[in-house]
């Protein structure tokens, strides 16, 4: 296990574990964050996680750690890992099981004061429409050929469908849909599994968030954005849901012989991969896709229920009732990159697993609006403390392969955090701080108090510290909905 005598200090925000402490170490690990974050991130077996990780073949640089980090399948949530495309692996574990599990944040002009009024009605309506809970059926029937179509397609499907605009496929990674799916890659129970859930949250730590700009610190960046002051937006967290999950396992079982076959030696059988460029490999990137596809239109569909719902509600007391998508990004993702590395630049397979994209400003990967700001980075807090909107930085390009957080980080796990709070009281006491709160399940609701997670402004402070991301708005919740 790692101890805090077994890290370098490198600066006030970065720390490392040098590839001396343990045999087979191919880089070393670098981890952003406070002491504060660092002693906390010991209590579980993360950092251990990210050294095994650091066993892989063919990585460059260093394993990259978030501040949110916590333990995860074989690799840490939190866990930023680049492989070279024509001599490292792609890994499963390293991407994980809600492919694509994600957050779009959608903005209004509608002040609180204005919608206080109407916000239980509000929340009502969005439970309604918009199915939650664990194996929920979604909003729209699928056929065949449409579910191979949104694989394929992602959000453009929704597009052509009718659920989508131009607009918000421009502010979506990679427009809402990434090349190289193919549904030939997918098992008979995945196509199963995601032809009867597109349009619903899920559960855990899914949700949908109604919030207020509660204070702005880069006004260029909010301007262009669309995030007013005192105005409510909208916060929606999903993914790829059991389909996802799906693709997952299987390819978890399937690469647990792929190991021998290419002679990969793992400290962890949970780390199980396959060379990126060999066909297993290319075969779980398509079906990796796919579901990454089916997340990103599975947002879409949440969104449009959800603009219904609000243009139904704020109707009959203004004229201002759209919600305009800000950005939509992926959290668990493998992406094939082109970056900077030792000068040179190189094609990798970035492993985001529990971490975002955070690219700088003049990429030409992130929406013309915000090539002189950054890209935006939304870090959701949990449940009933702040959010945070964020601009990616030309320094993270350079430091954690153009990365960042993806939210405050878990500290307790599901069933700890079960055994120490009660949906009941945690109920009451999101009630007393004005939050109004709508959940699938009690014992879910538990699962997610604030006590489990990390104090989210302590990850902004890393985050800021270490120069990953700038301020941009902090966002205050004033209703919840959770599976």
């Amino acid at each position: 296990m790692v101890d805090l005598r077994d890290l370098r200090k490198i600066t006030d925000f970065e720390w490392e574990i040098g590839r001396g402490f343990m045999q087979g170490m191919h880089v070393p690990v670098r981890i952003l964050g406070t002491q504060e974050i660092i002693r906390e991130s010991l209590k579980d077996n993360s950092l251990q996680q990210a050294a095994n990780t650091a066993c892989l073949p063919g990585l460059h640089q260093y394993v990259c750690v978030m501040p949110d980090v916590h333990q995860g399948y074989g690799f840490p949530i939190g866990g930023v890992a680049a492989s070279d495309y024509h001599n490292g692996v792609i890994s499963p574990g390293g991407i994980g099981y809600d492919i694509n599990c994600g957050i779009r944040l959608l903005a209004s002009e509608i002040p609180l004061k204005t919608a206080k009024p109407v916000m239980q009605e509000l929340v009502n309506l969005l439970f309604q429409n918009c199915p939650v809970g664990v194996g929920k059926q979604g909003v729209v029937g699928l056929s065949s050929r449409d579910f191979s179509q949104i694989c394929t397609q992602g959000s453009r499907w929704a597009l052509k469908s009718g659920y989508a605009s131009p607009a918000d496929l421009e502010a979506t990674e990679d427009g809402g849909c990434i090349q190289g799916a193919d549904p030939d890659a997918l098992s008979r129970r995945a196509v199963e599994r995601g032809t009867v859930q597109l349009g619903s949250l899920g559960s855990g730590n899914h949700f949908i968030e109604i919030d207020v700009v509660d204070e702005i610190f880069d006004q260029q960046a909010a301007q262009k954005m669309g995030l007013n002051q005192g105005c409510i937006c909208m916060q929606i967290h999903s993914g790829s849901r059991g389909f996802g999950h799906q693709v997952c396992s299987d390819y978890v079982k399937d690469f647990q012989t792929v190991v021998h076959k290419y002679q990969i030696q793992i400290p962890d059988r949970e780390l199980v991969c396959a060379p990126v460029g060999s066909p297993e490999g290319q075969r779980y990137l398509a079906a990796m896709r796919c579901a990454a596809n089916y997340a990103f239109c599975n947002r879409q569909m949440l969104a449009h229920q959800a603009r219904q719902v609000f243009e139904q509600v704020f109707e009959k007391i203004t004229h201002k009732n759209h919600l305009w998508l800000v950005y939509d990004l992926a959290h668990n993702i493998g992406k094939i990159e082109d970056h900077i590395i030792d000068g040179r630049q190189t094609r990798v397979c970035v492993h985001r697993k529990g971490a975002t994209r955070a690219f700088g400003p003049g990429s030409a990967d992130i929406p013309l609006k915000y090539a002189r700001v950054g890209q935006p980075v939304l870090i959701p807090g949990s449940m009933g403390t702040a959010s945070w909107v964020m601009v990616g930085t030309e320094t993270a390009m350079c430091k954690s392969f153009g990365s960042c957080s993806h939210g405050a980080g878990r500290l307790l796990s599901r069933s700890a955090a079960r055994k120490m709070a009660r949906g009941e009281d945690l109920l009451v006491d999101l009630r007393e701080q004005g939050i109004t709160v709508k959940a699938g399940s009690i014992a879910g609701l538990a699962e997610e108090a604030p006590m489990a997670y990390k104090d989210v402004d302590l990850v902004i402070e890393s985050v800021v510290g270490a120069r990953l991301a700038k301020k941009v708005a902090r966002l205050r919740p004033v209703a919840v909905i959770k599976g």
